[in-house]
């Protein structure tokens, strides 16, 4: 039998490159046809170099001049605003680590042409829910997340039928101001939003995790991925980041997945599936585990999990309204234009303008996100001009 053919598309990220390190560990399993970036030449040549894919996509067209002499002979470029969407046709897994909103066509491609899709661009899914339901019925494709908490849902769930589920549990390590109140983060500084106390992700991640957003924009994931209302979707914070999630069942009976935060576990897991892969990432060791930790978020001083709550429940283009202005408030933040405390009253501006419109393609999504943004940079004006 053949090798997995993998498509990695925003390989030289945090997932992405992980997902290298999986696929060199397992290099008799799975071989990498074709990989993709949005603009980091120097690392995307490197790759193409080493693994030799047929195909490699640039999103920069304007730095295609860069990158074409230093790919190997054989090797096709594809570059411009639809190069990345267009390798989620190639390969039988497509793992999608582009970060944000562009990774939508991505999604779209790959389960339209009945990839199975490993997904750690959660945006996607929630920016364009509808639209990726359709094409998911379509094209037959698989969706098998690789964010940590949908991941262990995922194998969690192999112990019980849809019907007996009764709730899931999804972890949050409660990022660095877990236990602050909202006056004491008030002066919150880019250098302490980015100080993760268990996980090494890229920025925009990582601020999200700070605010709980990334945990409300998981909440909405799950809701699409696994057909699980909101009232029986619950978060606990978990500082440890051990147990990765949970499913409760109706009988009482609670199902956690726990290991070492290794992202390289989900990945290998959604790129083997439904089999595992035999490279051990993340094993625990139980005579040094010590203490398991859990307790309530706070509302208060996190309001963006209560939006995404919100939003997930309007539906429609609710939460690609949210998702848009998340995105221009946090990388507000990181230009220093806007404090982090002023994050959710950006967001809280933004959904207050929401048509309700209902998306019937991805142009919907597309206007819908163009709309939003338009809406959020006119509030981070209004609160850098108060500040």
């Amino acid at each position: 039998m053949g090798r997995v053919r993998v498509s990695v598309v925003g390989s030289t990220g945090s997932i992405g490159t992980q997902t290298l390190e999986v696929v060199a560990a397992e290099a008799e399993r799975f071989e990498v046809v074709a990989l993709g970036a949005a603009t980091s030449v120097d690392l995307l040549a490197e790759q193409a170099r080493k693994l030799r894919p047929a195909v490699v996509a640039l999103a920069d067209a304007g730095r295609a001049g860069e990158l074409a002499p230093r790919l190997p002979a054989g090797t096709e470029l594809l570059t411009g605003p639809d190069a990345l969407g267009a390798i989620a046709g190639e390969g039988d897994v497509v793992v999608n680590a582009v970060v944000g909103f562009a990774g939508l066509p991505v999604t779209v491609t790959a389960l339209r042409g009945g990839r199975r899709l490993a997904l750690a661009n959660k945006e996607s899914l929630i920016a364009g829910g509808p639209v990726v339901a359709r094409a998911r019925a379509e094209g037959a494709g698989e969706i098998v997340p690789v964010d940590s908490e949908h991941a262990a849902i995922h194998q969690c769930l192999r112990a019980g039928r849809p019907a007996e589920v009764a709730r899931l549990v999804l972890t949050a390590s409660g990022g660095p101001f877990r236990g602050r109140t909202r006056d004491e983060l008030a002066g919150v500084t880019v250098e302490d939003a980015l100080a993760h106390p268990t996980w090494q992700m890229g920025p925009k991640i990582t601020v999200d995790s700070s605010t709980l957003m990334n945990k409300g924009l998981e909440v909405i994931e799950a809701h699409e991925l696994f057909e699980v209302d909101y009232g029986r979707i619950e978060v606990v914070v978990h500082p440890q980041s051990i147990v990765h999630s949970m499913v409760e069942f109706v009988d009482g009976s609670t199902i956690a997945q726990l290991s070492e935060p290794d992202m390289r576990l989900p990945i290998g897991y959604a790129l083997g599936w439904p089999e595992r892969i035999d490279t051990a990432f993340g094993a625990l060791d139980w005579a040094r585990l010590g203490r398991l930790d859990f307790e309530p978020p706070d509302h208060e001083a996190f309001p963006c999990l209560g939006l995404a709550y919100e939003a997930g429940r309007s539906g429609g283009t609710a939460p690609a309204w949210l998702n848009a202005a998340n995105e221009e408030a946090v990388a507000a933040f990181l230009d220093g234009r806007l404090r982090w405390i002023s994050i959710p009253e950006v967001l809280i501006a933004t959904l207050s303008e929401h048509d309700g419109a209902v998306p019937g393609d991805v142009d919907d999504v597309v206007e819908a996100d163009r709309r939003a943004r338009e809406v959020a940079r006119r509030a981070i004006e209004r609160s850098s001009r108060a500040a």
